[in-house]
């Protein structure tokens, strides 16, 4: 049955397309991407009813994909029929740099800054005095007090748990490229070669999913960059198990039916919490997509996707919007609302994004997320830039944070494929109100003290 698929996919393809040549798309007009937003050309995602997932199919010359996908959809035996919709990493890029040229983009190089990170990472200071030698900072998720709990009960850094990064790789090794020795890849200083699983390259496919872009990078460091070895700064799950699983291709782009199979790989593999710091656009349709995530969802596996930011997107979108996916929105260092953060049905919760605040916000701090990463597209340099701000980096810190629930048992005994839910109602059990409305903030700000603490957990007052 299996072998004779393609064959019933083109003899549908030919019968549903074959009245199309009349509205065919002229001569000269383009089938490609959208400037911002759009699809793979000459492609459908489609699903026979009774498969159980769709598949990305090649379009004949000449046949426009709007047209295609709505005449395959008229023939009963296809379940769905959708361009194969391009996703953009959620990463906010202001429309100006704040730096010179001879700046690096605002950088400064990893090594030297051991001791200082509470001077730059305040996203995971506590927001309360209650720590010793540790400031506080308002915007702060209390990673300090985490990491204290889960030592207590011998998890320190979330080990053991595995996190699936679905974004544009991560730079977990160092690989001299093999077609035309276009670029030579190092692994980021702080990393280490013992903090991955393997994972894949679902762009190019093959097993190296190595980053030239830097996105997915600063994702993977917010979540488990190494801790307590004198280079660079910290993680949240800095003894978790990364899993680096290439979507989105080196413009942080990427196609619905290749982040469908990065999502079940990463289900397949033995991930358990999976970010997605990327969006479609606004009311795009990406069945494909859900299906993998609903298959993933019953495995029990923490989905955390970014809502989308203000300049990108234009409404919270999939696959933030999904059902069983947990929507992050992003706050500022002053724990208010960045001024970037989408915000609608779908927030289920915020955490650090850093940036600029809304209007009306009482605090004007807006510091970035700092985190090593890749200076420069397609370089092997690594700096700590100071232009990282939106919701994928938002989103990074619930993954992370959602880790460190799993490994510190406050959970108890929970049937695997009950996990995912249990962990998001933890998170939002023990959120803090930034005095917002839900659609602005969902269940509020995490707190990871509060989440992997052993006392039952008490929702703080509203403010």
């Amino acid at each position: 049955m299996k072998r004779r698929l393609p064959i019933l996919i083109a003899a549908t393809l030919l019968a549903a397309l074959s009245g199309l040549a009349a509205i065919a798309a002229p001569t000269g007009a383009t089938l490609g991407l959208a400037p911002a937003r759009g699809f793979a050309p000459h492609q459908v995602v489609v699903k026979f009813a009774g498969q159980r997932a769709g598949r990305a199919v090649a379009l004949p010359p000449g046949i426009g994909v709007a047209a295609a996908a709505a005449a395959l959809r008229r023939d009963p035996r296809i379940a769905y029929a959708e361009p194969n919709y391009t996703a953009t990493a959620s990463l906010f890029v202001p429309d100006d740099t704040g730096t010179l040229p001879s700046a690096s983009g605002g950088a400064t190089t990893a090594p030297g800054l051991a001791g200082h990170w509470v001077t730059r990472q305040w996203n995971f200071l506590p927001y309360t005095v209650g720590t010793p030698g540790v400031p506080i900072s308002p915007g702060g998720i209390n990673a300090v007090g985490a990491w204290r709990n889960l030592i207590a009960e011998g998890r320190p850094g979330a080990k053991g748990v595995v996190i699936a990064i679905l974004d544009t790789g991560i730079a977990y090794r160092s690989l001299s490229h093999r077609s035309g020795g276009r670029h030579r890849f190092s692994r980021s200083p702080d990393f280490s070669a013992r903090q991955f699983v393997p994972g894949y390259n679902f762009v190019d496919r093959n097993r190296y999913p190595v980053d030239v872009n830097g996105h997915g990078t600063h994702v993977a460091s917010t979540i488990a960059e190494e801790t307590d070895n004198g280079i660079g700064l910290t993680g949240l799950a800095y003894k978790a198990k990364l899993m680096p699983v290439q979507v989105l291709n080196s413009q942080g782009r990427g196609q619905a039916s290749t982040i469908a199979k990065g999502i079940r790989f990463a289900a397949d593999h033995g991930a358990q919490v999976i970010n997605m710091s990327f969006n479609f656009g606004c009311g795009k349709k990406v069945p494909v997509v859900g299906e993998a995530l609903r298959a993933a969802a019953m495995r029990g596996v923490v989905l955390v996707a970014s809502v989308g930011n203000l300049g990108s997107e234009t409404c919270v979108s999939p696959p933030a919007t999904e059902p069983g996916v947990i929507g992050v929105g992003g706050s500022t260092q002053g724990g208010c609302l960045g001024d970037y953060s989408l915000t609608g049905e779908g927030v289920d919760l915020v955490a650090p994004g850093g940036g600029t605040p809304t209007p009306g916000c009482p605090s004007i701090l807006s510091a970035p997320i700092y985190q090593v990463t890749l200076i420069g597209r397609g370089s092997s340099n690594f700096g700590i830039p100071d232009d990282y701000v939106g919701t994928s980096m938002a989103a990074a810190h619930v993954s992370g944070v959602a880790a460190m629930v799993i490994a510190s048992g406050v959970l108890g005994k929970v049937p695997p494929r009950s996990l995912d839910h249990r962990v998001a109602q933890r998170l939002k059990a023990t959120a803090r109100s930034l005095g917002l409305s839900q659609s602005e903030q969902g269940a509020g700000l995490i707190d990871a003290a509060k989440a992997t603490a052993t006392a039952p957990p008490t929702r703080p007052p509203e403010s």
